[in-house]
C-alpha cells in the first residue's frame, strides 16, 4: 500500500501535465464487474485534480483496458519505475532495476506478490466504500412502521456487506476483517485516523449510510459537492447534540403534537388535515429557519399543501391561536371582503424575532388551493422578486422552502417544471429547500400504484439536488439533516430535498376511514408509539430532562391553547385580510382600501415619445454588429417616430419605456418573448460576430430608470405563469407580463388561472396586477393557433349580466375595482399603450387579460398617431364610429358592435359596399367589466338602427354569450341583439362548457317544451346552487327563451356572480343557500320586475 501511495503521490502533478499535453480530458467510467460498483465516477477536473488521477490509477490497476491507451502506457511505464516526466514516452530503457529499487524503498523488495495482493485488497476496500456511498440508502432503516421499503423494493444490493459471505465479491475473507487498511481520500469515516480495520470500516459505513438516514448524492457530477456531503455525514461524532438543543427539540415536539391533540379534542368532527404521524415536521422547519437565520437569511417564503398547514401557521409562522381556533366556529360571520377560503388553504405574513439567533426574520406562507403542488412556482416567483428588489443576487437574504406530499411530489408535472426553473438566470432563487412529508400513501392509493420510480423524490435528481431520506421517528436525525440542508443551500446555492419518511395516523382527513383500503398499514399505525413519547422517554432515561419537566412543558402549552380558545369565542367576524400572505405597506390606506377612486390620464409628453422612439431605433453599444434584417426594422421604427406614428411593437416600447422612467420595474416573460413569436419585438439584440454578446436597448433609455427584464422562459406554461404570478405578488410597483406563444397555450396553465388569478382576491384578499398577453385571431392557422378562448375568461368574470348599474362620476374606476379581472381586446397600438400604463396608474391592482393580435402587428392600418398618446389622453373602453355615419346618426340603419381584429375586415367590406353612411361600427376595447355607460350612449345615438354583434369566432366560443345579456339589460329587452357567426364545436371547431352534465347538453328542447306547456300560467324559474356566472344559467337561459319565443321570462334564482366558485365560510354558505331557497318559493318574488 505504501508503494501505491508513493506512486500516486509521484504521479499526480505529472499526470495532470500529461493530460494537458495529450488532450485526453474526458470522463472515464469504470466497467469492472468484480470490485467496482456500478455508477459514474466523478468527472475529470471538476474538483480536485489529484483525486481524479488517483482514481484513474486505481481503475487502471483493476483493468488496464478500461482506461484510454495513453493512460495505460503512462501507468505501465510509471509502475515499472520510469521517472514521471518520461512515463508518457513509448520507448524506454529497461526499468526492472528501477522498479526493484522502488519496491525496496518501501520495504517490499522481496515480496512483490504480497505487494500486488495488498494493492488489490485496498482497491477492494475502496470499491466497498463507494458501494455504501452509492447504494447504502437502499437498506437504510427509514420506515417508522417497519413494514415498507422506502424505495418500494426489498432487494438488497449485492455489494453491501449485509452478510459475511458477501466479502467474497471483493476478494476478501472473514480473516481480513481485522486487517488494517489505509483509507482513500473519498471518505471521511476515519476522522483523524488514516487507517482502520476492515471490521471498523464496515461498521462506520453501516452507521453512516444504513441507519435512520439514507443519502442519495453520488449522482452529482461535482467532486467538491460530493466531498462536502461525505464529510458532513461520514465524519465520526458529527451527529451530537447538546442537552440544551435536545430540550429545545423536545419542547418543539410538544407544541407540534399537543396542538393537534387540542384540535382533535375540541373539534373531533371537523376536517383539519392534521400532522399526526409527522409531528417532527414542525421542529424540522424551525431548525431550517434557525440555521438559515444564523447564516444571514432575513426573509423565508414557504409553500405547502393542506396537511399540517394549521400547525405550521401556529407553531412556525406564529399566527395568533385564537385567529386559528375561531375558524372552526360555523356561526362566525364573514367580513365583506370576498368569498374566503377554507382554513387549511390560508396563508400568512409575519415579522418577528428569531429566538435562536435573536435576529429579525420575516416569514410568509403563501395561500394555496387544493391543487397540491400548484403553489410551487408561485413561491419561487415571489422569492425571486423579493431577492430582485433587495439586490440579493446570491440569495443570501431571501430563500424559499417548499413542502410536499409524497404522492403529489411524484405525480404532479408542475414539480418537474418548477425544478427546471431552478438554474435559469432569470428564474433561479439560488436554491430551495424541499421538505417531503412522505406518508407512504396518497389518499387511498398505495405508493406502488402511484409512481414508477423507487422514491417519490427521484424527480429532484434531474437538477443534481442531493436527497436526504430520514426516518421521521428519529427527531435528532431529522434535525441534523435539516441543519445540513440549510448549510448546503447556503454553500452551493442549489436545491436540496429532505424526505421525511413517516406515516399518516388518520385517514386522508379526520372523517375518512383508512382501514377500508390499507388494513395492514393501519393496524400497525394503531400500535405505533407517538414520536413525542419515544423521544421523551429517551431523554428522561439519559437524564437530559426529568418527567416533571416534561409534564410541565405539556401543561404550559395546553394552557396557552385553552386561553386562546377562550379568547376565540369573542370573535364575531372573520376578516380574510388578517390572513394576507403578501401585504403592500403604504399602497392602500389603513383599512386596506384604495387611497382614491380615480385614475389620471395615461398619455405622456411628446418629447418623451420621441426619446423612446429614438432609443428603440438604435443600438446603444459601440462596435455591436446586428443582423441586416434587424437594421431594416430599426430604420422603420425611426421613420415611424419621425412621422409621429407607432405600430404595435413600438406602442408597447413606448408603454414600457415610459414606465421605466417613472421608476416602475417592467418584467416580460414567456416563450420566445425576447424576439417575439412573430418576430416583431426584438427587445434583445444579438451581436452577429461575438457569441453570447447581447444588448437590451430599453435598459439604456434614461440615466436614472428602473430595470427592464425580458426573458425567454423554458417551454412551460403552468410553471412559468405561476412564477410570474408570484413575482407580481411581491410589489404593486412593477408591471409583470406573461406572454403565451399562442393564446390557446394558456390552457396548460389553466390551474393557475382558475385557482389563483381569477379568484385570488375573492379567496385571499390578494391584489395582483399580472398581465396576460394572449395572441388571438382567426387567420386560418388551425384549431390550436387561433383562439385564446376569450369565452373562458369572460365566463369567469364576476359582473352580473342582469344588473343595470348606476352611473356616477367615478363609474369607470369603481367598476374596475369591483371586478375580479379586466379583459380587453385592443384594436389600436395607442389603446394597447394606454391599457398597459393604466395597469400601473390605477390606485389598486387587478389581473389584466389582453387578447393581442397577430396579423395586426404589421397591418398598414393598425397604426396610431402620437396625438392618441400624448399628455391628456387615456385608454378608450369603447371606440365609437367617427366616420360619416356618426355625422348623420338618424340615417344609420345598422350599428355593428365588435372587438379586435375583425374591425379591419368590417371597415374594408363596408367601404367596398359603399355603406359608410348607413352602417356605424363601434369597437368594444374593454369587454369586461362591460362598459354599460358608453354602450348606452352609442345605442341612444342611433335610435332607429338594428343592433348587431359581429365576431369572427364561432357563436359559442367568442364574446357573444357574454355581451348579449348585457346589451339586453341596457335596452330593457326592447331591441334584439343579433349575431353574425355560426356555432361550432372546435375553436375553429370546439365547444367548451363549464362541467355540464350530459342531460343538459345537448339541451332537451322537446321535453322542456312539454313541461312549459303543462303549466301555462306559472312563473318559470331556473334554480342552481352555483354562482350565477359559473353554473348552468348562461347556457340554459337562451335555450328556454328560444322555446317560449321570448314571451315568458325564465327567471334566475341562485347565488350571485362571483370570482370564486364557492365561499370558504360555512355560515356565508348557509346564508346564501337560505336566501335563494326563500326566493325560489316566494310566488310574488318577480311581480313588478322587468326581465
Amino acid at each position: 500500500m505504501s508503494h501505491l501511495k508513493f506512486l500516486v503521490a509521484t504521479l499526480k502533478p505529472h499526470g495532470i501535465q500529461f493530460l494537458v499535453k495529450q488532450d485526453v480530458a474526458r470522463k472515464v467510467f469504470l466497467q469492472s464487474q468484480r470490485y467496482v460498483s456500478s455508477g459514474a465516477t466523478e468527472p475529470f477536473l471538476s474538483g480536485s485534480n489529484s483525486n481524479y488521477v488517483e482514481e484513474m490509477y486505481y481503475t487502471w490497476l483493476e483493468n488496464p483496458k478500461s482506461v484510454h491507451k495513453s493512460w495505460d502506457l503512462f501507468f505501465r511505464n510509471a509502475n515499472a519505475g520510469a521517472p514521471p516526466g518520461q512515463a508518457y514516452q513509448t520507448h524506454l530503457p529497461d526499468l526492472s532495476k528501477s522498479r526493484a529499487l522502488l519496491f525496496q524503498s518501501h520495504g517490499l523488495a522481496k515480496t512483490p506478490g504480497k505487494a500486488e495482493k495488498l494493492v488489490e485488497d485496498h482497491l477492494a476496500v475502496q470499491s466497498l466504500i463507494r458501494a455504501y456511498q452509492i447504494r447504502g440508502h437502499h437498506v437504510a432503516q427509514l420506515d417508522p412502521l417497519g413494514i415498507l421499503d422506502a424505495d418500494l423494493d426489498s432487494f438488497v444490493p449485492s455489494d453491501l456487506i449485509t452478510t459475511i459471505d458477501k466479502l467474497g465479491l471483493y476478494g476478501l475473507h472473514e480473516s481480513d476483517l481485522d486487517k488494517v487498511f489505509r483509507l482513500p481520500t473519498i471518505t471521511f469515516i476515519g476522522g483523524d485516523e488514516t487507517a482502520l480495520s476492515l471490521r471498523e470500516i464496515i461498521k462506520r459505513l453501516e452507521n453512516t449510510y444504513c441507519q435512520h438516514i439514507g443519502l442519495e448524492f453520488m449522482f452529482i457530477n461535482d467532486v467538491e459537492q460530493c466531498q462536502w456531503i461525505r464529510q458532513k455525514f461520514e465524519t465520526p461524532g458529527v451527529m451530537k447534540f447538546t442537552n440544551e438543543e435536545k430540550r429545545t427539540l423536545l419542547a418543539r415536539l410538544v407544541r407540534s403534537m399537543r396542538f393537534e391533540d387540542f384540535l382533535a379534542r375540541k373539534w373531533s368532527s371537523e376536517k383539519r388535515f392534521g400532522l399526526e404521524g409527522c409531528e417532527v415536521m414542525i421542529p424540522a422547519l424551525k431548525t431550517i429557519i434557525d440555521k438559515s437565520s444564523e447564516m444571514g437569511v432575513e426573509y423565508l417564503i414557504m409553500g405547502m399543501p393542506h396537511r399540517g398547514r394549521l400547525n405550521v401557521l401556529a407553531n412556525v409562522i406564529r399566527k395568533e391561536l385564537e385567529q386559528i381556533f375561531c375558524q372552526f366556529d360555523p356561526k362566525l360571520d364573514a367580513a365583506d371582503e370576498g368569498s374566503g377560503d377554507v382554513k387549511y388553504h390560508l396563508g400568512m405574513y409575519h415579522e418577528r424575532i428569531n429566538r435562536a439567533t435573536n435576529k429579525n426574520i420575516t416569514l410568509s406562507l403563501v395561500a394555496n388551493p387544493s391543487h397540491l403542488e400548484a403553489v410551487d412556482p408561485v413561491v419561487q416567483g415571489k422569492t425571486k422578486a423579493e431577492q430582485f428588489y433587495r439586490g440579493d443576487t446570491e440569495g443570501k437574504k431571501v430563500m424559499s422552502i417548499l413542502l410536499h406530499g409524497d404522492a403529489a411530489f411524484a405525480g404532479q408535472g408542475v414539480v418537474y417544471e418548477t425544478f427546471h426553473l431552478s438554474d435559469l438566470p432569470s428564474y433561479t432563487t439560488n436554491g430551495t429547500i424541499h421538505v417531503v412529508v412522505n406518508n407512504q400513501i396518497g389518499f387511498t392509493t398505495d405508493p406502488r400504484m402511484a409512481r414508477s420510480s423507487p422514491y417519490p423524490t427521484d424527480v429532484a435528481r434531474v437538477v443534481n439536488a442531493p436527497i436526504f431520506h430520514v426516518n421521521a421517528d428519529d427527531p435528532e436525525a431529522v434535525m441534523y439533516v435539516c441543519n445540513v440542508a440549510a448549510e448546503w443551500r447556503n454553500t452551493f446555492n442549489k436545491d436540496v430535498v429532505v424526505d421525511l419518511v413517516c406515516y399518516r395516523r388518520r385517514g386522508h382527513n379526520e372523517m375518512d376511514e383508512p382501514m377500508f383500503t390499507q388494513p395492514l398499514m393501519y393496524k400497525q399505525i394503531h400500535k405505533q408509539v407517538p414520536v413525542l413519547k419515544k423521544y421523551a422517554d429517551k431523554l428522561i432515561a439519559d437524564g437530559t430532562v426529568t418527567l416533571q419537566e416534561f409534564e410541565e412543558e405539556i401543561a404550559k402549552y395546553d394552557k396557552i391553547c385553552e386561553e386562546a380558545y377562550t379568547r376565540s369565542k369573542d370573535k364575531k367576524i372573520l376578516h380574510i385580510k388578517h390572513w394576507l400572505d403578501s401585504p403592500w405597506p403604504g399602497f392602500f390606506n389603513l383599512d386596506g382600501e384604495p387611497k382614491s377612486m380615480t385614475c389620471p390620464p395615461t398619455g405622456i409628453p411628446e418629447d418623451m415619445l420621441n426619446h423612446i422612439g429614438n432609443g428603440a431605433s438604435s443600438v446603444p453599444l459601440e462596435g455591436f454588429k446586428i443582423h441586416g434584417g434587424l437594421s431594416r426594422i430599426l430604420k422603420g421604427r425611426l421613420e415611424m417616430t419621425k412621422n409621429r406614428v407607432v405600430d404595435w411593437a413600438l406602442g408597447e416600447y413606448m408603454a414600457f419605456g415610459s414606465l421605466l422612467k417613472e421608476g416602475i420595474h417592467v418584467r416580460l416573460s414567456g416563450q420566445d418573448v425576447e424576439r417575439g413569436t412573430f418576430s416583431h419585438r426584438h427587445h434583445v439584440l444579438h451581436d452577429q460576430e461575438v457569441d453570447k454578446r447581447t444588448c437590451v436597448p430599453m435598459n439604456h433609455l434614461w440615466e436614472q430608470q428602473a430595470p427592464y427584464t425580458v426573458c425567454n422562459s423554458s417551454l412551460s406554461e403552468y410553471g412559468v405563469l405561476g412564477f410570474e404570478l408570484g413575482f407580481a405578488m411581491a410589489s404593486p410597483n412593477a408591471l409583470v407580463c406573461w406572454e403565451a406563444q399562442f393564446g390557446d397555450f394558456h390552457n396548460t396553465a389553466q390551474c393557475i388561472i382558475d385557482q389563483f388569478i381569477s379568484p385570488g382576491q375573492a379567496k385571499w384578499v390578494r391584489h395582483n396586477g399580472i398581465v396576460l398577453l394572449l395572441p388571438h385571431g382567426m387567420e386560418g392557422m388551425g384549431p390550436e393557433h387561433s383562439s385564446a378562448r376569450p369565452e373562458r375568461f369572460l365566463q369567469m368574470s364576476n359582473d352580473d349580466s342582469d344588473a343595470y348599474p348606476e352611473f356616477s362620476a367615478d363609474f369607470e374606476v369603481s367598476q374596475l375595482y369591483e371586478c375580479n379581472w379586466i379583459v380587453v381586446n385592443c384594436s389600436t397600438p395607442a389603446n394597447y399603450f394606454h391599457v398597459l400604463r393604466r395597469q400601473i396608474l390605477l390606485p389598486f391592482r387587478k389581473p389584466l387579460i389582453i387578447f393581442t393580435p397577430k396579423s395586426l402587428l404589421r397591418h398598414p392600418e393598425a397604426k396610431s398617431s402620437f396625438e392618441e398618446m400624448v399628455s391628456g389622453t387615456s385608454f378608450r373602453r369603447v371606440i365609437p364610429e367617427d366616420g360619416s355615419a356618426a355625422h348623420t346618426p338618424n340615417e344609420v340603419k345598422r350599428v355593428i358592435f365588435c372587438t379586435g381584429k375583425v374591425y379591419y375586415d368590417l371597415i374594408r367590406e363596408r367601404k367596398n359596399q359603399d355603406l359608410e353612411k348607413q352602417v356605424a361600427i363601434t369597437r368594444l376595447e374593454q369587454i369586461s367589466p362591460f362598459p354599460f355607460d358608453l354602450v348606452k350612449e352609442e345605442l341612444e345615438k342611433y335610435p332607429g338602427a338594428d343592433l348587431v354583434w359581429c365576431q369572427e369566432e364561432h357563436k359559442n366560443i367568442g364574446y357573444y354569450d357574454y355581451v348579449k345579456p348585457r346589451f339586453r339589460t341596457i335596452v330593457n329587452h326592447t331591441r334584439p341583439i343579433c349575431v353574425w357567426s355560426t356555432p361550432n364545436s372546435l375553436a375553429l371547431v370546439g365547444l367548451h362548457l363549464h362541467c355540464l352534465p350530459t342531460m343538459i347538453s345537448p339541451f332537451p328542447f322537446d321535453l322542456v317544451k312539454e313541461e312549459l306547456e303543462k303549466y301555462p300560467g306559472a312563473d318559470l324559474v331556473w334554480c342552481q346552487e352555483e354562482h350565477k356566472n359559473i353554473g348552468y344559467y348562461d347556457y340554459v337561459k337562451p335555450r328556454f327563451r328560444t322555446i317560449v319565443n321570448h314571451t315568458r321570462p325564465i327567471w334566475y334564482v341562485g347565488r350571485e356572480p362571483a370570482a370564486a366558485p364557492a365561499t370558504g365560510n360555512k355560515n356565508a354558505h348557509l346564508v346564501s343557500l337560505r336566501r335563494f331557497l326563500d326566493t325560489v318559493f316566494n310566488l310574488e318574488a318577480f311581480e313588478g320586475k322587468m326581465f
